[in-house]
């Protein structure tokens, strides 16, 4: 029972999607912190659990960046309508997200399972991502981040989301290309 914890908080994660995006819509932001704060752990713990304890599965691999996915694009979009985030980062953040979601089925589609695991770099950019809006939802609520600060951090978030994207383009392309059947010699 314990083994299906992870799958269990990764459909936390994504639950909690709607609750933060009608807080942030509604000017509500500590709640919106709080929610999406809960929701941003939950994405290090349900890792953390399946990982130490053996309790990985397909469904889990499937899941967990969805989960990811829906948390992070629903509530930078519900940002960015209310002014939080800018236009451009959410841009970016949204279209890595729909080419990658996209790459992953044409790949899956055309050439099967997806091997690897998240690039560093991939990582990295998620966690500038959630700490953009952690502190987009703090700053709302309560001005306490210094402007030049989240210049730099929008900036160089939007710097690694364009990496990422393009990091994961290459991979994909070089697995595929590995992938097609060789020539036949005449």
């Amino acid at each position: 029972m314990l083994r299906h914890l992870p799958n269990a908080i990764c459909v936390l994660r994504i639950l909690l999607t709607v609750p933060t995006v009608i807080a942030i819509s509604c000017g509500e932001e500590i709640l919106a912190l709080i929610l999406f704060t809960i929701a941003a752990i939950s994405d290090g713990l349900d890792g953390y659990l399946a990982k130490r304890n053996g309790w990985t599965s397909d469904l889990g691999r499937i899941l967990d960046p969805i989960a990811d996915k829906v948390l992070l694009v629903a509530t930078f979009l519900a940002c960015t309508w209310q002014g939080l985030i800018p236009v451009w980062l959410a841009a970016a953040a949204v279209a890595r997200d729909l080419m990658l979601g996209g790459g992953a089925l044409i790949y899956r589609l055309w050439f099967g399972p997806i091997e690897g695991s998240p690039s560093a770099l991939s990582k990295v950019n998620t966690t500038l991502q959630i700490i953009v809006v952690i502190m987009a939802m703090l700053n709302a609520a309560v001005p306490v981040v210094p402007s030049a600060l989240v210049v730099t951090l929008t900036m160089v978030t939007f710097g690694t989301t364009v990496l990422s994207g393009i990091d994961y383009t290459r991979r994909f392309f070089v697995s595929a290309w590995a992938r097609l059947p060789a020539p036949r010699s005449s």
